[in-house]
């Protein structure tokens, strides 16, 4: 069987840099993609992990050798970090920690938390001052973290924010891509590793000492008799996971709406059927398809997890290629939303393509993954962009005020260098 195909060896690094356009390394891969096929290989010495994209091989990957490729890899920082989080487990372990995680996520809890979505997106805009211009991406992290601890662990992290994101940031600079899969020497992480595991010890045992026998993932976890490193272990993952995905979607989502003022008002004068002092119920949050249009156009168009990191278990058999025992593969996300077969000018925003009625190709669109294994979170992330860009647009017209945003590759698909936007009362 052939091997996977990849630009000439003798050109090397210097092929790869020929077709790197202002889209920086993703635009690279999907040039690959359109000159080798659906199946390729990154052509660089220390790090030449085999590629999948498109419906066909990414059913392949999520579905048919799902067992066999493994999300677990101990030589990454993701694994270092998670430990045994959900994320990077694998067969009964991670099968019994997503059966202990789901029901925090099913569709009716997540209905009840709409009304913690709405208010802590109030707590930060309410800060905001008409005529002045603020970073999106920066306002919606801290949205976004205010509203993951306290539907998810009730708690109310006001006080901590100030001095939890910057240790986030340091995190996630540990597990984004970077030199270090080339073999270059990495810095040291310890310190905010650690602060942020005394800060998510510290919020188990107040827990454990203050049972209020609440209705959140944290209180679940106790009363499952989980261990403490192993509750850390989940709360991370999910807080960085969950935080860090949504606040991607939702600077990505500004940017659009910025440059494109006809949706912005489109989106506004959907959410003014909405009260505007008073948090939406679930049957109005499931009405605004036009928000769900946007949203799902946005995460087309960014994936905020562009790329699924795997490991061959054994020597297998993709789309006609063979990917060989302990290879490194990349399910490309990113590629599979820009492919120009299935999505006609992949790079332009366009909501009408998840108008009601427009059918897609099964494994086209993968925001969230695909198969037994998708993410958990999706309509935890679906409900929460709808509440949160309905009452932003409630209150303020945002102007853009750069132009100018590139692509970066951290932990997730970020708008560098941010989203910087005037707000206007509406």
């Amino acid at each position: 069987m052939n091997q996977p195909p990849t630009i000439n060896s003798s050109a090397g690094l210097g092929a790869l840099k020929e077709i790197i356009g202002p889209r920086g390394l993703l635009g690279a891969l999907s040039a690959m993609r359109r000159n080798l096929g659906y199946v390729f290989r990154i052509p660089l010495s220390s790090f030449s992990p085999v590629v999948l994209a498109g419906p066909q091989a990414s059913h392949y990957a999520l579905v048919e050798a799902r067992n066999d490729l493994r999300w677990r890899n101990e030589s990454d920082p993701v694994t270092g970090l998670l430990r045994h989080g959900m994320l990077v487990t694998d067969g009964e372990e991670h099968d019994r920690l997503r059966r202990q995680i789901m029901p925090a996520l099913h569709k009716q809890r997540v209905e009840g938390y709409i009304i913690k979505m709405w208010r802590r997106t109030e707590q930060v805009i309410s800060t905001w001052q008409s005529g002045q211009t603020y970073d999106m991406l920066v306002e919606m992290r801290r949205i976004a973290l205010l509203i993951v601890l306290d539907t998810l662990f009730n708690v109310d992290a006001t006080a901590d924010l100030d001095r939890l994101i910057p240790v986030i940031l340091e995190i996630l600079k540990f597990i984004s891509p970077g030199f270090w899969l080339l073999g270059a020497p990495r810095r040291n992480y310890e310190r905010p590793i650690e602060e942020m595991n005394a800060y998510l010890e510290g919020l188990i045992h107040a827990h454990r000492d203050h049972p209020g026998g609440g209705e959140d993932l944290l209180s679940d976890m106790i009363r499952a008799g989980m261990g403490v490193g192993l509750i850390r272990d989940q709360m991370l993952t999910l807080l960085i996971a969950g935080h860090d995905t949504s606040t991607a979607l939702l600077a990505w989502a500004l940017y659009e709406i910025g440059r494109h003022p006809q949706v912005q008002e489109g989106l506004y004068r959907q959410a003014q059927a909405l009260q505007a002092e008073v948090p939406p119920g679930a049957e109005q949050v499931a009405s605004l398809d036009y928000f769900e249009q946007v949203i799902n156009e946005i995460l087309r168009l960014y994936p905020p997890i562009h790329v699924g990191n795997r490991k061959a278990e054994k020597d297998l058999p993709a789309c006609g290629y063979e990917i060989p025992q302990g290879e490194r593969v990349m399910v490309s996300y990113y590629t599979t939303h820009h492919d120009e077969q299935h999505w006609p000018h992949p790079e332009k925003f366009d909501p009408a393509r998840f108008a009601p009625g427009e059918k897609h190709v099964p494994y086209s669109f993968l925001p969230f993954g695909g198969g037994p294994r998708n993410c958990l979170g999706a309509n935890f992330a679906g409900v929460e962009a709808a509440v949160i860009l309905a009452r932003l647009l409630q209150r303020y017209r945002f102007e853009l005020q750069n132009k100018r945003v590139r692509l970066h590759m951290g932990a997730t698909l970020e708008p560098r260098p941010g989203v910087f936007m005037k707000v206007v009362d509406r």
